[in-house]
């Protein structure tokens, strides 16, 4: 039987109604998010054993959080309990040509502050074979930085599969380090790399060799030229997979994704998501969706790529940042029925 644990932060997500800016409202909607949550939540959707390890403050809302994640089916037994608040995001949804906004409040936040040793990796990894983190982490603060390494080394000393989504946030890294200082020391733990040219830029240092992507169109050889790099440069990764995201506006975006196995380079079909509820978590989605592909069908790179792809283009479709679909609902998409008929 599989078993995964994720590790990071997850927030108080308060969020305008509607389309309305900041300036309009006088109320929000209160969700929970953060990247590492939301895989953990997508696998549990999917039957999927996962426990999401983090560190929140002993208060009333934090509880609230670890409730609703216990209640979707996300092991929660593994959370360090200390520390003054929890982090906070705040979003204002966008609309055609208007973006979307994010304004951050996780200064101080309970994982921030989070020390080497808090956490009993031995303990958390039993029966355990992948571990999944994100570039949002390490991002915080130098102190969740240093945890993330300690969980990496751990699990590279198990055996388990680690898996990152570089997920580079210009609007994190304030603590006196750039992410190209601190990620590549990580990401030479990691098994499976997701991200995109501009997160391999950012944080790897990483270009398209031999490519021009001037054009406004990038070819299947960019994303092929990066994985080599990549896998060249961190020996351990096997696979490196490339979300891609064609915005026409804030409410048109096309949506698919490649991977990378060393030898072969696989491409998803491409959706056209015309009437997007909620784009955050999209790429969460995707990683949920992919992690379980390829633990389900570990010999069959496209069907894992496609139930990926599928599983995110779904969660575009549900507000909030937690993809709440099931895999019956993957892969009817997958098998081309989109329609969106009342199912009776």
């Amino acid at each position: 039987m599989h078993k995964v644990v994720t590790f990071g932060e997850v927030m108080l997500r308060l969020a305008t109604p509607g389309n309305l800016r900041f300036d309009q409202i006088d109320q929000f909607s209160a969700t929970f998010g953060g990247g590492e949550a939301n895989v953990a939540v997508s696998l549990a959707n999917y039957g999927i054993s996962v426990d999401f390890v983090t560190r929140l403050p002993n208060n009333d809302i934090a509880r609230a959080c670890a409730k609703e994640l216990r209640g979707i089916g996300v092991g929660v037994n593994q959370i360090v309990w200390g520390g003054e608040r929890m982090g906070i995001y705040f979003l204002e949804t966008g609309a055609v040509s208007r973006a979307s906004k994010v304004v951050y409040d996780r200064g101080h936040s309970a994982i921030a502050e989070i020390q080497p040793g808090m956490v009993d990796w031995d303990a958390v990894f039993e029966g355990v074979n992948w571990f999944h983190w994100t570039g949002i982490t390490p991002a915080i603060s130098q102190c969740a930085a240093d945890v993330c390494f300690e969980a990496i080394q751990k699990a590279n000393e198990k055996g388990i599969i680690v898996s990152t989504d570089l997920n580079f946030r210009k609007n994190l890294w304030k603590y006196g380090k750039s992410a190209a200082e601190v990620m590549p020391a990580l990401v030479a733990g990691c098994d499976i790399v997701l991200g995109n040219e501009e997160d391999a830029a950012m944080v790897l240092g990483i270009h398209p060799e031999g490519v021009d992507v001037t054009g406004g169109k990038v070819e299947a050889a960019a994303y092929e030229s990066v994985s080599k790099q990549i896998m060249a440069r961190f020996p351990r990764c096997k696979k490196v997979i490339t979300t891609l995201r064609g915005s026409v506006n804030a409410n048109h975006n096309s949506w698919s994704g490649v991977l990378w196995d060393g030898s072969k380079l696989y491409e998803a079909p491409t959706y056209q998501i015309t009437h997007i509820v909620d784009r955050v978590g999209g790429g969460d989605s995707f990683m949920g969706g992919l992690i379980y592909g390829l633990l389900t069908w570990p010999d069959d790179h496209q069907k894992a790529l496609e139930f990926a792809v599928a599983a995110s283009c779904l969660k575009h479709t549900i507000y909030g940042d937690y993809n709440r679909v099931t895999v019956d609902e993957v892969l009817k998409l997958m098998d081309g029925d989109g329609s969106g008929r009342v199912a009776r």
